[in-house]
């Protein structure tokens, strides 16, 4: 019965080729921080220890964003126009995981942005907070659909050459 899904054009998971799967791979890591980040913001909403946890945020929001950023880039400067050569890059699917980095990248630079020029307020802190609980809450959807529609997407859409070549790009990112 398990073949049944693919009738439905879904795809087995593991068939991923070797670029497409470490851009998955990237995924587990990310989303631990994101957790760890996100916990941290629940803190702010129960007042707990907030100015300790305001400067523990701020160095955990740089280490995400250090290991992000390159993961981005792997999707945005490679992934996305090979994808897009096939299904533009406008609109449909590669306009919408574009808008997302964005909105996430947004929340956080704001957050970054705001936490570090001044003393911001108690008040000023949780309001930070809710930032990266929307980058949260935008990047944790936005892997969602890479893995079960976009990545799917591109294996099957990708040549084997394009896989090829997607996987020596990515690797030049550091």
């Amino acid at each position: 019965m398990s073949s049944c899904m693919s009738g439905l054009g879904g795809m087995t998971q593991g068939l991923l080729s070797e670029g497409l799967a470490r851009l998955k791979g990237e995924h587990p890591a990310l989303r631990k921080q994101m957790e760890e980040l996100f916990a941290l913001t629940q803190q702010f909403d129960q007042e707990i220890d907030v100015e300790k946890n305001f400067h523990q945020l701020i160095q955990k929001v740089k280490e995400f964003k250090s290991d992000l950023d390159p993961h981005s880039e792997r999707e945005e400067g490679v992934l996305f126009p090979m994808m897009g050569v096939y299904i533009g890059i406008t609109s449909g699917p590669i306009a919408v995981m574009e808008y997302e980095h964005d909105q996430a990248k947004s929340q956080i630079g704001a957050f970054l942005e705001k936490a570090v020029s001044g003393q911001p307020t108690i008040d000023e802190q949780k309001k930070l907070a809710v930032l990266i609980q929307n980058a949260y809450l935008i990047l944790t959807d936005h892997f969602n659909k890479e893995e079960n529609v976009l990545f799917p997407m591109a294996e099957r859409m990708l040549s084997d050459e394009e896989k090829a070549e997607l996987l020596l790009k990515i690797q030049e990112i550091n």
